[in-house]
Parts: structure tokens; sequence; C-alpha cells
């Protein structure tokens, strides 16, 4: 017999948040969507990389997530960034 899982004790958690895209400064667009949801994050909580041929970037951010609806709001934000094309 399954238990049921209650989600509520998943958080909180340290959840990664990849955006890849194309964007003149996606580090700062993450970074600026990032910031009302998680407003203390030093500088290495980011991680930049381009893509193999140098088209896209991808952007990682290392955050805490308190709860299923938090992290909602972060993915919403990063996802609204003009350029991004792909959040995970």
């Amino acid at each position: 017999m399954e238990t049921e899982k209650n989600p509520a004790a998943d958080f909180p958690h340290l959840h990664h948040v990849k955006a890849i895209g194309q964007h003149a400064d996606l580090l700062a667009a993450v970074r600026a969507a990032i910031a009302p949801h998680a407003p203390d994050l030093p500088d290495m909580a980011f991680s930049c990389r381009p893509s193999s041929q140098g088209q896209y970037q991808a952007v990682t951010v290392s955050l805490e997530i308190n709860s299923h609806e938090h992290l909602l709001a972060v993915y919403s934000s990063v996802k609204g960034i003009d350029g991004v094309i792909l959040c995970l």
C-alpha cells in the first residue's frame, strides 16, 4: 500500500533554477527577477555559462524554497524574462 506524500514536508529545501536563453545580460535579468523572492542571495548563488556555440547563456541560481507557492512564483518571474526560452 502506498502512503500519501505530504508536499508541505518537502519544504524548505535548496532548489536550483536554470534559465536558458538569449539576452544581452541574462545573469542581471535573472538576478532582478529573483530578488523579490530571495532578496539576500550572495553572488555565489548564481552561475552563468555560454552554450557550446555561444548562441545562448545558461544561468543557474541556487536558493532556498519555502513552499510550493514560492517555487511557482520564482519560476513565473524567471519565465517572464524576455529572451528566456527554457526554465528548468
